[in-house]
């Protein structure tokens, strides 16, 4: 068998196994494949903290995340048929889909009338996992403001985000992070 039937078997393969799968276990399956790849995340992350330090391991962390979301952007705005600039109405659209988002509990308030975006983690679970471990939290706020800044940018140039709140500087502790998101014309 050559390389692309032996792709193309495993392709027929998975698609059989996920027919015979109800809608409730594929959800379940997403949900948890999600949060494998947080749990993958967090494993190279703290095998390189403790290898090379905290500082080694954000370097890596911010350059793993500021290549990463643009590619999940244009993918989630592919399946969900968003227009290339989608405005924050496509943003909120696609944030509830990301890795990050399937797996952690998260909320989205709109502000300022409907021209501003809040999107809050209310239940991270890259900082339960680390308090759990009795480690230090992540610090998470630098990682955060490439990472859904990037997100934003990739879905519509004009959507400009800020962190609200997010470890080290957490200004709101009904939450583990919040960012604000504006469309500027």
């Amino acid at each position: 068998m050559n390389t692309q039937t032996a792709a193309q078997h495993g392709r027929e393969v998975m698609a059989q196994g996920l027919e015979d799968l109800s809608r409730e276990a594929l959800e379940r399956l997403v949900v948890m494949t999600a949060k494998d790849v947080i749990a993958l995340d967090g494993t190279w992350f703290q095998s390189l903290e403790r290898a090379r330090g905290m500082d080694a391991a954000m370097e890596h962390d911010r350059e793993a995340w500021r290549r990463f979301v643009p590619s999940e952007a244009r993918r989630l705005a592919q399946l969900l048929e968003l227009p290339e600039r989608c405005g924050l109405a496509g943003l909120a659209r696609a944030l509830p889909l990301r890795c990050t988002s399937l797996a952690n509990e998260w909320e989205i308030r709109w502000e300022d009338g409907g021209n501003a975006l809040v999107f809050r983690i209310t239940d991270c679970r890259v900082q339960t996992a680390r308090a759990r471990k009795g480690m230090e939290f992540h610090p998470c706020k630098s990682v955060g403001e490439l990472e859904y800044a990037g997100f934003a940018a990739a879905l519509d140039d004009r959507i400009r985000c800020e962190c609200a709140s997010c470890f080290p500087d957490i200004t709101d502790d009904t939450c583990n992070c919040a960012w604000r998101f504006q469309l500027e014309e």
